[in-house]
C-alpha cells in the first residue's frame, strides 16, 4: 500500500495548485482525480474550470467577439468586409484545442513537481494510526492508498432542475452543453443571470441567437454594486439586445424532441416561450457525495458543504477542505489561494488569506469586475464613506480601442480614507482590478492610488481618476 504525507482529492484549480505546492515544500503527495477529456476515454486533469467551465468560456467569448467585431465594429475602422461567415463548429474546435494544451499543462507540472497522478474517483475509508486511508476507484478497479494529510478538494457540479426537467445536454443544456453547440440556436433561453448565464447567453447572442434570460430574483446581479448593476442591464438590454426578464417564477418546462417550451410567470402574469436550446444556469452544488464524509464523521451543513473553520481545517484531525466544497465564493482563483494556504499550513508556515479582498469577474462584454463592499453594503451597515467615480468615455485609449463605455467606482472610509470597495464596468477590468486588489491587500487610501503615476494613455488611467475624485479633485472630469 503506498503511503503520502499529503493526498488531495480532486484535481481542479484548488487541488492541483494544493498538490504542487505540498511537493514544492518537500511532502510525497499524490493526486486523486476522475475527470475525462470531452471524449471520454482518457484522463483530463483541471476540473471544471479547465475542461468545462472558466477557460473554454473565455475563448468562446473571445470568439464571439471577433464575430460581432467584424460583423458591427469594423466599419468605423475604415475596414470593409465583404462577408463574414461564422462557422460555430470550428470555434467549439479551438475552445477544445486550448482546454487540451492547459489540461496537459497539468500532467506536466505534476511530473516536474513529482506529484503522483492517480486516476479515479477518491473516498475515505478509515485510519490506520497516524494514517488517513483513502480508496481510489477506477472505474470499478479499487486500491487502497494512505497519507498523513487529506485535502478534499472535490469542487462542484450545476444546481438541476429534477422537479422541472432533466438536463440532457441535447436539448436542455448546463454548462457544459453550452460550450459545445456546434451550430447556433435561433431562439436560446437561459434560466438564470448569474455568471454562467450572462456569459453564455453575451456568447451566442453575438453571433445571431435570440437570447432571452429569465431570473427568479427581482434585483438584477444583486451581489454586484447596484450603480455599477444598474448600467450593465442598460448596455446589456437596451444596446445589445437580451431580452432579461426579472421576477420570473418558473411554473412548467416541456421538452419536445427540438425543442423546449417554457411556461412562467413575471408579476402575476403568465407567458410561455419555446426555445431551440434552453441553458440551465441557476448556480451550483458541492460535490461531497461517494466521500463516505458519513462513514468517517467528516461533518457537512445542511447544503452539503463541508464544515471547515477560517484554515481550513474540518473537524477530522489533519483533514483539510478547500474550493466549491466550503464556505465563500465559488470561484478558482479562492480555491487556488485556500490550495496554497494549506499546503504551507501544513508545513507550519502562516499563510493569509482575505476574502474581502478576493475579486470577482464577469466576461461580458463591457466587463464587469470588483473587490471589497458594495455601497449597499456599507449603507446597511452604517459605514461612513466617500466616493468617487470616472468613465471611460473620455479615456482615450478606450476610444481608441472603441470600448469608450463604462465607470470605475472607489469607495473608501470617511474618516480614513482606506480603501473599502472598488467596482468596474468597462473594457478589460477584468485585469484593472488587479491593482485594487492590491490597494486593498496592503490597506491602501484613495490618496495612495491617486498618487500613483499611472502610464498614459491607458485604460488604468480610469481608476487614477476614479481616486482623484473621491477627493473632489478629479482632473479630467
Amino acid at each position: 500500500m503506498s503511503q503520502y504525507d499529503v493526498v488531495v482529492i480532486g484535481a481542479g484549480p484548488g487541488g492541483y495548485v494544493a498538490a504542487i505546492r505540498a511537493a514544492q515544500l518537500g511532502f510525497k503527495t499524490a493526486c486523486v482525480d476522475a475527470g475525462v477529456n470531452k471524449a471520454g476515454d482518457a484522463p483530463a486533469l483541471g476540473g471544471t474550470c479547465l475542461n468545462v467551465g472558466c477557460i473554454p468560456s473565455k475563448a468562446l467569448l473571445q470568439s464571439s467577439e471577433h464575430v460581432h467585431a467584424a460583423l458591427h465594429d469594423f466599419g468605423a475602422h475604415g475596414i470593409t468586409v465583404s462577408a463574414v461567415h461564422f462557422d460555430a463548429a470550428k470555434m467549439i474546435e479551438r475552445k477544445d484545442q486550448i482546454v487540451t494544451k492547459l489540461t496537459g499543462g497539468i500532467k506536466f507540472l505534476f511530473q516536474k513537481n513529482k506529484v503522483d497522478s492517480l486516476f479515479g474517483r477518491g473516498s475515505f475509508v478509515g485510519k490506520n494510526g497516524d494514517f488517513w486511508q483513502i480508496q481510489v476507484d477506477n472505474k470499478g478497479e479499487k486500491s487502497t492508498i494512505e497519507a498523513k494529510h487529506i485535502i478534499v478538494a472535490t469542487g462542484s457540479s450545476p444546481r438541476q432542475l429534477p422537479a422541472l426537467v432533466d438536463i440532457d445536454n441535447e436539448i436542455v443544456l448546463d454548462n457544459e452543453g453550452a460550450l459545445n453547440l456546434t451550430s447556433v440556436p435561433a431562439k436560446l433561453g437561459v434560466i438564470g443571470s448569474g455568471v454562467i448565464g450572462l456569459e453564455m447567453g453575451s456568447v451566442w447572442k453575438r453571433v445571431g441567437s435570440e437570447v432571452t434570460i429569465l431570473e427568479a430574483a427581482p434585483t438584477f446581479m444583486a451581489a454586484a454594486d447596484q450603480q455599477i448593476a444598474k448600467e450593465a442591464f442598460k448596455y446589456f438590454t437596451k444596446e445589445q439586445g437580451l431580452d432579461i426578464k426579472l421576477g420570473v417564477k418558473i411554473k412548467q418546462i416541456n421538452r419536445a424532441k427540438n425543442s423546449v417550451t417554457v411556461e412562467y410567470e413575471v408579476n402575476g402574469e403568465s407567458f410561455s416561450d419555446t426555445y431551440d436550446k434552453l441553458i440551465i444556469a441557476i448556480g451550483r452544488v458541492p460535490n461531497t457525495d461517494g466521500l463516505n464524509a458519513e462513514g468517517v464523521g467528516l461533518n457537512k451543513d445542511e447544503r452539503g458543504f463541508i464544515v471547515v473553520d477560517e484554515d481550513c481545517r474540518t473537524n477530522l484531525p489533519n483533514v483539510w477542505a478547500i474550493g466549491d466544497v466550503v464556505r465563500g465564493p465559488m470561484l478558482a482563483h479562492k480555491a487556488s489561494d485556500e490550495g496554497v494556504a494549506v499546503a504551507e499550513r501544513i508545513a507550519g508556515q502562516k499563510p493569509h488569506l482575505d476574502f474581502n479582498c478576493i475579486p470577482w469577474v464577469i466576461y461580458t462584454d463591457p466587463e464587469i469586475a470588483w473587490v471589497g463592499q458594495t455601497e449597499e453594503q456599507l449603507q446597511a451597515a452604517g459605514i461612513e464613506y466617500k466616493k468617487g467615480t470616472s468613465g471611460f468615455g473620455a479615456n482615450g485609449r478606450a476610444l481608441g480601442m472603441g470600448k469608450a463605455k463604462g465607470t470605475v467606482k472607489i469607495l473608501s472610509c470617511a474618516k480614513t480614507d482606506r480603501v473599502l470597495g472598488v467596482h468596474m464596468i468597462g473594457p478589460m477590468v477584468s485585469e484593472l482590478v488587479a491593482e485594487a486588489v492590491m490597494a486593498m491587500e496592503f490597506k491602501a487610501s484613495s490618496e495612495d492610488i491617486a498618487r500613483i503615476v499611472h502610464a498614459h494613455p491607458s485604460l488604468s488611467e480610469v481608476v487614477h481618476e476614479a481616486a482623484l475624485a473621491v477627493d473632489k479633485r478629479a482632473l479630467h472630469g
